[in-house]
């Protein structure tokens, strides 16, 4: 999916051409308010010309509108926020579930303010010149409804989803002149939308405009897993943001083409080895032996507690056999004392002899 923030029209044009040149082609395409505009176009909806014509006849008409209104952002969901609106004020979005913006006359938008931010709520007050999506619109929305009428609209190419709705628009609905009229007077339900995209199988959104607002918005209504890419970052450098968000798609699953991404550039493209991560190993396979396993250096066991390990020498028939006395393995030991110091009893080395011989098969000392 591919949606265009709102406002500044070019830009989001400019930036699904970039990012339709690297070989990714949406399989839905949508925006929030203007936006909208820029995702009609490159659906096919509206001609270059014709989507500037709209937008061009919806801005001019707006600023001709009196200066004055308000919008502002509240941390609140719809259902509570409509029982507090008034023929001034109108739900202006649905960004998301506690994540609302009123729009019209200043003192009532004021007045809803005031009392969620009594309880505690965050608010904020948008810096706009027109309270859009308000009651005040509504003395351009004739004029309008003219200035569009004559356009050339043709059913999309690509699934649009519609911010007026918050569902996929149909093709009828997008080529009416009422729809874009409606598009500037109702609530923009970009959270519906977002949901709406998702159940229909989407699982990774790109947002075309200067930052990622948009992606943190969708973020809340989206499930964990899905992925959101902003092309652009404020504050970032524009090639650096939009290389990385190329890369950040490609690694989540993307399949971007990458003859095109490099096209003119005199890179090559070659093929990455299959056996990347192929081992081969060299090391013995069994049980791993247990601390004090006399069998880890080669030696057989004596099976004598005094004698810890035997082994056949080398250059004769003999077997030597080794082991470790001390007085806290064998408390025993400290009882034999000759002249204050303990010693090893004369029957401990008569011992070490006998299981010697038994080692080689002499039964006489």
């Amino acid at each position: 999916t591919v949606w265009a923030q709102a406002g500044l029209f070019a830009v989001e044009v400019a930036l699904f051409r970039l990012v339709e040149s690297w070989g990714v082609r949406p399989e839905f395409v949508g925006g929030h308010s203007i936006g909208e505009v820029a995702a009609a176009h490159v659906a096919g909806v509206l001609s270059l010309e014709d989507a500037c014509v709209l937008v061009a006849a919806r801005g001019r008409l707006m600023d001709a509108l009196p200066s004055g209104g308000a919008m502002v952002a509240v941390e609140a969901s719809e259902g509570e926020v409509r029982p507090h609106l008034s023929d001034g004020v109108s739900l202006a979005a649905v960004n998301g579930p506690s994540s609302v913006v009123v729009s019209g006359v200043e003192a009532e938008v004021e007045v809803v303010r005031s009392r969620f931010e009594g309880e505690g709520r965050r608010t904020s007050r948008l810096r706009v010149s027109h309270a859009f999506h308000s009651p005040l619109m509504e003395p351009m929305l004739e004029d309008f409804h003219r200035a569009i009428e004559g356009l050339d609209f043709q059913a999309p190419s690509v699934p649009v989803v519609s911010n007026v709705t918050g569902e996929m628009a149909t093709a009828e609905e997008l080529a009416s002149p009422d729809y874009w009229v409606r598009h500037v007077r109702e609530a923009v339900r970009f959270a519906d939308g977002v949901r709406a995209l998702h159940a229909e199988g989407a699982t990774h959104f790109v947002e075309l405009g200067p930052d990622g607002t948009l992606s943190a918005l969708a973020r809340v209504s989206l499930p964990e897993e899905a992925v959101l890419v902003p092309v652009l970052r404020k504050d970032r450098p524009e090639e650096l943001s939009a290389v990385t968000a190329l890369a950040r798609l490609f690694t989540e699953g993307g399949n971007p083409d990458w003859v095109a991404v490099f096209g003119g550039v005199g890179a090559v493209c070659v093929g990455l080895p299959t056996y990347a991560f192929e081992r081969e190993r060299f090391w013995p396979s069994g049980v791993v032996a247990r601390a004090g396993d006399v069998r880890v250096a080669g030696l057989e066991p004596a099976g004598h507690p005094m004698l810890g390990a035997a082994v056949e020498l080398v250059d004769t028939d003999g077997v030597l056999l080794t082991g470790q006395l001390s007085v806290g393995a064998l408390p025993w030991l400290a009882d034999h004392v000759v002249n204050g110091v303990v010693v090893v009893p004369g029957t401990v080395l008569v011992e070490w002899v006998w299981r010697a011989g038994d080692e080689v098969g002499c039964g006489v000392v």
